[in-house]
């Protein structure tokens, strides 16, 4: 069943959220816990990131370095078949065109049919650590519309290279990104818009907010979309504020703006324990606020915040 059957079936408004896979070299043990604390909130799936290759230099010990590609991540597929296997929870593995060719994808996508998994959030991905810009993989993509374009070729039973499918098997169907306070690139929120209404003119069923703090520029960013002609679910994507140090570090990474009253009553806790309390609270209003006007669901980025999203759920689901 897709994403958005998922959660347009349900009564209340639904709950999922997103995970990390393990760093190389751990287990899946820490993974399944976090899910565990989670899934008594009957989450109609679970997003699973993918992380691209990353240049590290090996130290030689003659003054010489090796350059080497490592991914600190893998595993997104596995992880997505184990999680789906184990709990019966639909996985949306993340697919990108950072770090990534053309083959690389097809390959990946192959994978993920012959294991049943057919939901996919579609993303171009951050830029590597070593550039100053976004750059696309000697054939790769540039932009996530046209990744999207390889994966409805995919569905109609072409591969990259033209040749046709023997047989084919059930389509993915897949959601995309969307910033309510614009991507950090894009020069305007018009231009922002243009381009969503783009990806969902090219199949996109869904789409999933970054992290915000400010439901007016939600409910602000909803209507604007609407006014566009896009009819998708607008899904908000919520972390619960958690370290005083997120005070300069979410503007700074994610690019969105934190509220004042947010603000303050951070700089007013005398420990971090304050600082997390502070932010399930506020957490809990948001959500709140979003339930009663209507959201379809509400996805939760529980990196480094399982224990406080659990204290929101118990309160809100």
């Amino acid at each position: 069943m897709r994403v958005t059957d998922l959660i347009q079936k349900n009564e209340q408004t639904a709950f999922s959220f997103e995970i990390l896979p393990p760093l190389k070299g751990t287990g899946i043990e820490k993974l399944c816990k976090d899910i565990e604390a989670l899934k008594e909130f009957d989450p109609k799936y679970i997003n699973i990131t993918t992380h691209r290759s990353e240049y590290v230099y090996k130290d030689l010990g003659d003054g010489m370095f090796q350059r080497n590609r490592l991914r600190r991540r893998p595993g997104t597929v596995a992880v997505a078949a184990a999680i789906q296997n184990r709990y019966n929870i639909t996985t949306v593995p993340h697919i990108l065109c950072s770090g990534f060719t053309r083959e690389e994808t097809e390959y990946v996508l192959l994978d993920l049919q012959f294991l049943g998994i057919t939901d996919l959030l579609v993303l171009r991905g951050d830029k590597a650590k070593h550039e100053s810009s976004f750059t696309a993989e000697e054939n790769g993509y540039v932009h996530a519309i046209e990744l999207q374009e390889q994966i409805n070729n995919f569905n109609k039973g072409i591969f990259v290279d033209g040749s046709e499918m023997k047989v084919t098997n059930t389509p993915f169907s897949y959601g995309v990104a969307c910033y309510p306070e614009k991507h950090e690139e894009s020069p305007n929120m018009d231009q922002d818009i243009y381009w969503l209404k783009k990806k969902v003119e090219a199949g996109a069923e869904y789409a999933v907010t970054q992290l915000f703090y400010d439901n007016q520029k939600y409910f602000e960013f909803v209507d604007k979309v609407k006014q566009a002609g896009i009819n998708i679910p607008i899904i908000p994507g919520i972390k619960p504020f958690k370290r005083a140090s997120q005070l300069s570090m979410i503007p700074k990474t994610f690019k969105v703006d934190l509220p004042d009253d947010l603000t303050q009553a951070v700089l007013n806790c005398d420990n971090d324990a304050a600082v997390q309390q502070v932010g399930v609270e506020w957490c809990i209003d948001q959500c709140r606020e979003l339930m009663a006007h209507g959201v379809p669901s509400i996805h939760f980025y529980s990196i480094g915040a399982v224990d406080s999203i659990r204290e929101v759920a118990k309160t809100i689901y």
